[in-house]
């Protein structure tokens, strides 16, 4: 059926102190943050409360990942990232990170495996399952260190990921841009958000993701073009894959339209 493209209540969220939003990819996802929530409001009684983006699109449900711990996967859900697949090793590829959440994940996904197949480029896929814990987080972290200059600086949880790879994000999500570009100035290299931005649609979901620019082939040239600014790729490669993609680049800003 139609689905309704609406893109602002996780960044309505970040208004709200005590309210903890979360957008998950998978199952177990899912069942992680409910068990976290159940002991923090029930359990320990603390004065908050939680806002889940459960999407109705059907998708095969996987386990954890094996390359990391439970602990690893179950801390980085909370804290709202964590490395779900990483890309191809290859030391001739460049290199870029995909954040994906909700369904959009599945668009990440299918943007990794045409980067490396069609393209030569390693991708990184990075469920992120809440913006909102990494900003706070991260502006936690620098006010800290604002106000304590002599001792050691804390980093947050997003900066910890990100600092061993200093390479371009594109961050896609089913919500406005400013959901994911609240940590681009947290980032070691380009932060490239991809949102929803502009009125609220209804249509396929397939036609929804081209419109507003948030399905893999819009990954993918977000992705190529952050390259051609680090000199790793041509723009002729870039051009390539808009036309290949049947994309019309005079097509007007989708919040304009």
């Amino acid at each position: 059926g139609l689905q309704h493209q609406d893109g602002n209540s996780h960044l309505m969220a970040m208004m709200v102190p005590n309210l903890l939003a979360y957008d998950p990819a998978f199952a177990y996802e899912l069942a992680i943050i409910i068990q976290k929530g159940i002991d923090r409001m029930f359990a320990n009684q603390e004065d908050i409360f939680y806002y889940i983006t459960i999407e109705n699109e059907p998708y095969v449900m996987p386990a954890m990942p094996d390359h990391l711990s439970r602990e690893e996967v179950e801390e980085g859900v909370i804290n709202g990232m964590y490395l779900y697949r990483p890309g191809k090793k290859d030391p001739s590829f460049p290199k870029v990170h995909l954040f994906g959440s909700g369904s959009i994940l599945n668009e990440a996904l299918r943007a990794q495996e045409a980067l490396a197949a069609g393209f030569g480029v390693s991708a990184d896929v990075w469920s992120v399952t809440s913006y909102q814990q990494l900003q706070r987080d991260a502006m936690h972290c620098e006010r800290w260190n604002r106000l304590h200059p002599t001792r050691a600086p804390k980093k947050s949880h997003f900066q910890k990921q990100m600092e061993s790879d200093p390479y371009p994000i594109i961050a896609a999500s089913d919500y406005v841009k400013m959901t994911a570009g609240q940590l681009a100035r947290f980032a070691p290299d380009q932060f490239i958000a991809l949102g929803t931005d502009g009125f609220g649609r209804s249509e396929a979901r397939e036609e929804l993701r081209r419109f507003f620019e948030v399905d893999a082939e819009s990954i993918i040239i977000a992705a190529l073009h952050a390259l051609v600014a680090r000199g790793e790729a041509d723009p002729a490669l870039v051009q390539d894959a808009i036309e290949t993609f049947g994309i019309d680049p005079e097509s007007g800003d989708p919040w304009r339209r």
